[in-house]
């Protein structure tokens, strides 16, 4: 924000602060981790700040603001944004504070903050450096301190990187907790219940089931997820995919890209993976697990393989459910069978959707039977049709975009000849 924005915005309480006869002085105080030493430290710049302001008759007291447990690099500091509130409302004149470091080592973050500051005329002062931010020379060294600052969280956090990556490779990384274990004494153990649930997924996997129909399966059998919800394909990859259910450890499946944001990225081969093997008792055999990895290969090719991509379908958003309201999306079997099934009755938001799983061969023949085309055009469907509805009773309803409609029905087995269709009054249904 442009610093005239700042006089502007603020300026009822830069005058509360000019006609204040003393001088309101805060502190804040920040450690990094959350170890007994280290607050420990926290709680002595807390009673060193409070002393040295009340000691001062030319002072007054405004508060002490300290964070624990965070890291420097987060702008959601609980107490650093209940400092900058009370600043913003002009409580305060002078914030001391360490070093530019216990401020923020984001350079970005730091002088944003502290040019905001300057507008309203606080100044913050750093013990470390020797800095008031209202000094002429002070933009100019908290611009070089605090790229210092910056660089040395990096720095940081590169040494911190290799240390781990030095422990993976030898095994001496502590598991975490996932579904069908918990952790006891950094030792994943079995948990029973969670475990028959997992084995129920690979025997399902093993056979040639989706990760949809699995979860499906679940969720009519009322089996909660990992999460005490429903339960999601995405889940159900999850969890064939790790190898800790066979007994094995695969560490640095997600690295810190940006030591800034602190942000979580899947590793898709920009770092190498280190696989621990017989670290605790497997769920499920390795036999198994190589099985299913092997039939989810093979689906995938099978997917790949298939001419009609989802990005390119004629009825991409335009299949809505009579029963529940809700879209239909375009799935596929075993990569084989692509039909188009009700995203309320897939998911169970409407427990009482009998939405059908419509053949997207059967929906795309009945489409060009509709509009009396000789044969599927996908361009000539988007021209003409706005939107299906799609009944429970297999009849679908075309509404065009000339403001016409179509009544048809569908066939779960097609064996040729034209399809029954009852058309409406609209002339406009007529047409091709």
């Amino acid at each position: 924000m442009p610093m005239e924005k700042y006089k502007q915005k603020y300026k009822a309480a830069s005058y509360a602060r000019v006609n204040h006869e003393r001088k309101r002085v805060a502190a804040y105080a920040r450690v990094s981790l959350g170890t007994e030493h280290m607050l420990h430290s926290l709680a002595a710049q807390v009673s060193h700040y409070s002393k040295y302001i009340q000691s001062n008759s030319e002072w007054e007291y405004a508060g002490i603001y300290a964070d624990a447990d965070e890291t420097g690099t987060k702008e959601n500091r609980p107490e650093f944004q209940r400092l900058l509130a009370d600043c913003r409302a002009g409580k305060i004149d002078l914030v001391l504070t360490k070093a530019l470091s216990r401020f923020a080592r984001n350079t970005v973050t730091l002088l944003e903050t502290v040019r905001e500051l300057k507008a309203l005329g606080i100044d913050v002062y750093f013990e470390e450096q020797n800095i008031h931010t209202l000094s002429g020379e002070g933009e100019l060294l908290l611009t070089l301190l605090a790229s210092y600052a910056q660089e040395e969280s990096r720095s940081s956090s590169e040494n911190m990187k290799w240390r781990k990556r030095t422990d993976m490779k030898s095994g001496k990384t502590k598991p975490t907790k996932v579904y069908g274990y918990k952790v006891v004494e950094d030792k994943l153990e079995i948990v029973p219940g969670e475990a028959e649930v997992v084995r129920f997924i690979f025997d399902h996997a093993v056979d040639g089931a989706g990760a949809q129909t699995i979860a499906t399966e679940l969720n009519r059998r009322n089996i909660p997820s990992p999460a005490g919800k429903i339960w999601l394909a995405a889940v159900i990859n999850t969890i064939l995919r790790n190898p800790k259910m066979c007994g094995d450890l695969l560490h640095q499946r997600h690295y810190i890209a940006d030591h800034i944001s602190k942000k979580k990225t899947r590793n898709r081969g920009e770092l190498p993976m280190y696989r621990i093997e017989g670290t605790h008792e497997g769920i499920i055999t390795k036999e198994t697990f190589e099985a299913v990895e092997a039939v989810m290969s093979q689906r995938k090719t099978n997917a790949d393989a298939v001419p009609y991509k989802y990005e390119g379908l004629a009825f991409r958003n335009k299949i809505f459910c009579g029963k529940c309201g809700k879209m239909f999306k375009y799935k596929t079997n075993s990569g084989r069978h692509p039909e188009w099934r009700c995203w309320g009755h897939e998911r169970r938001v409407n427990p009482n959707c009998t939405a059908q799983n419509i053949p997207d061969a059967t929906l795309l023949a009945l489409t060009a039977e509709v509009l009396g085309l000789e044969k599927p055009d996908n361009d000539v469907i988007n021209q003409k049709l706005e939107r299906i509805i799609a009944s429970d009773d297999r009849q679908l309803t075309f509404i065009l975009h000339d403001g016409g409609e179509i009544k048809a029905q569908w066939q779960l087995k097609p064996r040729g000849g034209r399809v029954n269709r009852a058309k409406n009054n609209s002339d406009s249904s007529d047409k091709t």
